[in-house]
């Protein structure tokens, strides 16, 4: 089975750990009602550079306050991110006086009845619940969609500024025209033309609805943010080691599926329910462990092996030897008790 340690790397980004810092500045400022920290991370292998601006309330020891920030950040992006802050540099930007609205219990009406918290107080927010599909940003093909967006409109622009402003003749547009002008709708380059269309616009369509990273799981988490993912292939390699490790298993192939998690193990020996059943204990306690958002169903395939041979039957326990007193007996065989030890002993 594949240690943890050698299944892959783990690379935490600037802007989650940004997201971190910022976070965590925001805990150790005493009365805030906002957001009080504005940072920026640069991330150098196992270990990260911190800056950030702070904005305290008024009145506030300021270089208590500034390194109980320091010691909070660095506490919580040990262990948030696993990354070590070398420098976590704060500057104060601003005092502003703030005032720390106090939760009271709710005070009861003469007629018995509660009085609801005025406007403008403290309310419960309700959590963070992110959707069950992680969705891609689709920055390449906004990417593409844009430069090709800009580059049409920035040549027709051109060419309306060199047509009016340096007395020049449209000469594409022209030409443009003139070949539309001369096919219709029966013409292979304009249906070629306009299936290419028609497919674009699909594409561009289907990227729109669909939430893409199919490669990716949902994780359950707390308080449902941050979303966490797992890859497939990790996920499947869990589960190929978890399966191997079960006793008379071979070879092991895992595919991981929206819904499913599909395990083929060939069986070298053993019983093929008794594998089967352990195989499928090991993959849905792996699949527990994860914590997916989403439940997989295990399916579970177990194929003998050429050389697997049907376990042989138990063979029957060896009679014990005859003691002392079940031979007396079987030479004086004058009490009742003695008759099952005579046809017990009658083949010796």
């Amino acid at each position: 089975m594949t240690a943890p340690a050698q299944l892959g790397t783990t690379t935490v980004s600037d802007r989650a750990v940004r997201r971190i810092v910022e976070r965590a500045a925001e805990e150790a400022v005493p009365g805030r009602t906002g957001p009080a920290a504005r940072g920026s991370v640069a991330v150098r292998g196992p270990r990260a550079d911190v800056r950030l601006t702070v904005d305290l309330g008024y009145p506030a020891p300021l270089a208590d306050t500034v390194r109980r920030v320091q010691r909070h950040v660095t506490d919580r992006t040990r262990h948030l991110a696993g990354l070590d802050v070398t420098r976590a540099a704060v500057t104060v930007d601003t005092l502003t006086v703030r005032a720390v609205p106090v939760p009271t219990a709710p005070a009861e009406r003469t007629d018995g009845t509660e009085q609801r918290p005025a406007r403008g107080t403290l309310r419960r927010l309700r959590p963070h619940r992110p959707s069950g599909r992680l969705r891609s940003s689709r920055r390449v093909p906004v990417a593409v969609l844009l430069l090709a967006a800009a580059l049409g409109c920035g040549a027709t622009a051109l060419d309306v500024v060199r047509v009016h402003l340096g007395h020049r003749p449209a000469a594409w547009r022209t030409a443009a025209v003139d070949w539309l002008s001369g096919h219709g709708p029966g013409d292979l380059s304009v249906v070629l033309g306009g299936a290419a269309a028609a497919v674009l616009g699909l594409w561009l369509v289907a990227l729109a609805v669909l939430p893409g990273r199919r490669g990716l799981l949902a994780v359950a988490t707390p308080d449902g943010y941050p979303d966490t993912a797992i890859d497939r292939s990790a996920l499947a390699t869990l589960v190929r080691g978890a399966a191997g490790g079960v006793a008379g298993v071979g070879p092991v192939r895992v595919r991981v599926r929206r819904r499913s998690v599909t395990v083929r193990a060939a069986l070298a020996f053993g019983a093929p329910d008794a594998v089967r059943d352990d195989v499928t204990a090991a993959t849905r306690s792996v699949l527990a462990d994860c914590l997916l958002r989403r439940p997989l169903r295990p399916r579970v395939r177990i194929r003998p092996e050429p050389t697997w041979r049907p376990p042989e039957p138990a063979l029957p326990e060896p009679r014990t030897a005859e003691t002392p007193e079940a031979l007396k007996n079987l030479e004086n065989p004058e009490t009742p008790e003695a008759a099952p030890s005579v046809r017990s002993g009658g083949g010796a």
